[in-house]
């Protein structure tokens, strides 16, 4: 019998307590198996704040802790700075990072902090309640736009990757996605690049990953990976936004 799923060393064998469909567990393997690979799990840091993301401890077999709401990369300037051998790495969602988590971020990369980020972005406020959040497109339903987010009342969705290729410090940003085989292993890739930019102290590294909520979104996880595809990247565009 031919084996077509195996865990990676990385990943703790426990119960999921992410909703049916969600993407957080896609990406948790990601960086967890190339961590793995990279032979790094015993020399790694995950710095995890409020949201969907706080439940990543339970799951990344690795040194974790968690941090106030948008706080994660303070955290991780902190552990950086203290222990320049370990590979750190934040794990945060578009809720926390692009609202609460802005200033934070922001200086991070003007600072030019040399742990990476792996930025959730599912467009909306997935743990509390499915509110709008910073990235919600226009005219997406949430609990607090019932019909529609409007320009005129909430402004344009942020995109985070175009605003950080803009601060010196940050010398790798990427935005990718988890609809679709193809685009899980370019994102593995780009997960890999950026744990790479961190051993050569180049800088602050940050990648992007368009994610599902099937249920805040109110569609079944095949129908939310098709919405993804269909409205956020062409709002989203994937690509590299700067490297070395």
């Amino acid at each position: 019998m031919q084996a077509v799923f195996t865990y990676t060393k990385g990943m703790v064998r426990t119960d999921t307590s992410y909703c049916p469909g969600c993407t957080h567990g896609i990406a948790h393997r990601l960086i967890m198996e190339t961590l793995d690979e990279m032979g790094k799990l015993g020399d790694t840091i995950g710095v995890a704040p409020i949201g969907c993301s706080v439940q990543a401890h339970k799951f990344m077999n690795i040194d974790m802790c968690e941090s106030a709401h948008g706080r994660a990369p303070a955290v991780a300037t902190g552990i950086r700075r203290v222990h320049p051998d370990k590979t750190v790495f934040t794990y945060q969602g578009d809720g926390d990072l692009a609202s609460i988590g802005t200033g934070e971020i922001i200086h991070a990369a003007a600072r030019g902090e040399k742990f990476c980020t792996f930025f959730i972005n599912n467009g909306i406020y997935g743990m509390t309640g499915g509110q709008m959040a910073p990235t919600t497109l226009i005219g997406q339903k949430t609990t607090t736009t019932q019909a529609g987010r409007t320009k005129e009342q909430a402004g344009s969705p942020l995109r985070v990757c175009e605003l950080i290729c803009a601060i010196e410090g940050a010398v790798y940003v990427e935005r990718v996605a988890l609809n679709t085989p193809a685009s899980i292993n370019k994102a593995k890739n780009a997960i890999k690049r950026a744990f790479e930019i961190q051993d050569r102290k180049l800088g602050f590294a940050l990648v992007e990953i368009l994610s599902t909520c099937p249920t805040d979104w109110g569609l079944a996880p095949e129908d939310a990976m098709k919405w993804l595809g269909e409205n956020m990247i062409p709002y989203y565009p994937l690509g590299v936004f700067k490297e070395p």
